[in-house]
């Protein structure tokens, strides 16, 4: 059963105004009243509420989730990986882990990381395409890299695709005309918060994890979430009355691995606009240092002044109740992303100037080692560089890695030490993974961040079959076009470009410590 223990308890207060709302409008929820949110939100809200009911709806899947398993056992089709977005790929990977199963994720434009995600034997190879929209840049990209790998293999893609999208999709469409294993998920459920629908549950079922009793433990928790002051109710309410901005996740030592990724996600993307929200800071373990007077919210006993316990079932739902009704308490829409869509426009207008198929080349301001510095502050070095940039005012700084997360995975830990140095809140987000999460928060959240952006030379460009650019191309144009939509903000943006990855990364580390 769902349970929050901790200190931070003891600070639910029953009696106050944001308790007694949440708690009187519950019941609402549970029943999908699209008027919770405001006149402005109830048009968006009123086709984004059947996540409310998947843990008993999604049970529709299980015959086709079970067909599609015993297909791919059949064919002997072991090797998955799944290309996908934001909330396309973030459930599926804390499933994976959970339940201990192997699945690649590949949500990065990086051609490193992408090349790491290549078979070598394409013939127990299945690759699952998640995308919402259909219209998704990076997902269309991977996915016409392995119809041609399929295709010059000799392998048929047919054999080897399964593909999730809302129904009358760009996606849906080409998909079903090339012949795809194709699965509908409802398009009245957002994506943030469709860990549950297909896109949660199809991955999870051909990796062999048993979704039905996900749905079990989810079904059996909604069933008191509608009550006075309960688990969501009390969550939202100390998410709003504890934390002025951000608040910690950690999920290191407990069962349930990844599921802060996750939530970061749903609340970042749901609550950071109309220059409110809160951003969840993703903790390495549980001494890591955060500065704010956010909550420290764990997944095991003892871990945080909040813990949330709970299977991973009972959590999906919790978290995306306890969403819906911060927003309440917030007075947002939980179902829009109006800024999203910003970096996206620039990206576009990046990719449609290019010169052949290179982005034009933009001067540092100067260069130090295997670093490329572009700042607008009169620097002669690293240091001096970072200590100008991080005593900019802010209230906190967001660290965005357009790097492999796989084999340059110690820059996160640039994370904690800038925290220390600084004594802000510290966020680390792997582009273009954080421009579905908390890019959203970045531009329509409080508007106080500074943004550190690190980019990279690439082993390989690795081009993109159908289009005049690489991956590498694209992994330039979507970190230069979200620093310009930043920047059109008037924010902060120090962008640091490493010549080689990892002397780089050793180098930015110690002018880190050298602050």
């Amino acid at each position: 059963m769902i349970s929050l223990t901790g200190p931070a308890i003891e600070k639910y207060d029953a009696q106050s105004a944001v308790a007694i709302d949440l708690s009187r409008v519950a019941k609402d929820l549970g029943a999908k009243d699209s008027s919770l949110w405001g006149k402005q939100a109830e048009a968006e809200a009123e086709r984004r509420l059947n996540w409310i009911d998947l843990p008993i709806t999604s049970r529709e899947l299980l015959p086709e989730l079970d067909a599609l398993s015993a297909w791919a056992r059949e064919h002997g089709l072991s090797n998955i990986i799944l290309c996908g977005m934001g909330g396309s790929s973030l459930a599926p990977e804390v499933i994976a882990k959970t339940y201990e199963k192997p699945l690649t994720v590949l949500d990065s434009t990086d051609p490193d990381q992408i090349s790491l995600a290549l078979p070598k034997d394409l013939t127990t190879t299945l690759v699952i395409v998640g995308s919402k929209s259909g219209a998704t840049i990076e997902t269309a990209s991977q996915k016409s890299l392995f119809e041609k790998l399929f295709i010059d293999a000799g392998l048929d893609p047919r054999e080897h695709f399964v593909v999730i999208t809302d129904p009358h999709s760009p996606l849906d469409i080409a998909a079903r005309a090339q012949g795809l294993r194709v699965v509908n998920a409802d398009p009245q459920v957002g994506g943030r918060f469709s860990a549950l629908s297909a896109f949660g549950l199809v991955p999870a079922a051909l990796m062999g994890v048993d979704v039905s009793v996900m749905l079990d433990d989810a079904e059996l928790a909604i069933q008191a979430f509608s009550s006075p002051n309960s688990v969501p109710v009390r969550l939202a309410t100390l998410l709003f009355e504890q934390c002025d901005e951000n608040f910690a996740l950690i999920d290191a030592g407990s069962k349930l691995p990844g599921i802060g990724d996750w939530i970061e996600q749903l609340i970042a993307e749901s609550t950071g606009k109309d220059g409110t929200g809160r951003l969840p800071i993703v903790l390495e373990n549980q001494s890591s240092e955060i500065f704010g007077d956010g909550l420290r919210i764990g997944f095991s006993k003892g871990v945080g002044e909040l813990n949330v316990l709970g299977s991973l079932g009972e959590q999906f739902i919790l978290w995306e109740w306890a969403t819906a009704l911060l927003c309440r308490a917030l007075q947002v829409d939980p179902f829009n992303q109006p800024n999203v869509t910003e970096a996206k426009k620039s990206t576009a207008n990046i990719l449609s100037k290019l010169v052949g198929s290179k982005i034009p080349e933009t001067i540092p301001a100067f260069t130090v080692g295997n670093l490329l510095i572009f700042a607008d502050e009169q620097s002669s070095d690293l240091v001096s560089a970072l200590g100008n940039f991080t005593s900019s005012p802010a209230s906190y700084i967001a660290i965005m890695a357009y790097l492999n997360r796989q084999s340059d995975g110690e820059v996160r830990l640039i994370r904690e030490s800038l925290a220390r140095k600084t004594k802000l809140p510290v966020t680390f987000g792997w582009g273009p993974r954080f421009l579905h999460s908390t890019g959203q928060f970045h531009k329509g959240g409080k508007e106080k961040g500074i943004f550190l952006q690190i980019t990279a030379n690439s082993k390989s460009e690795l081009q993109i079959p159908g289009e005049q650019f690489s991956f590498q191309t694209l992994l330039m144009a979507q970190a230069l076009g979200d620093a310009q939509a930043l920047e059109a903000r008037g924010f902060k943006v120090l962008r640091l470009h490493l010549v080689k990855r990892s002397e780089g990364i050793s180098e930015l580390f110690e002018a880190v410590s050298a602050l």
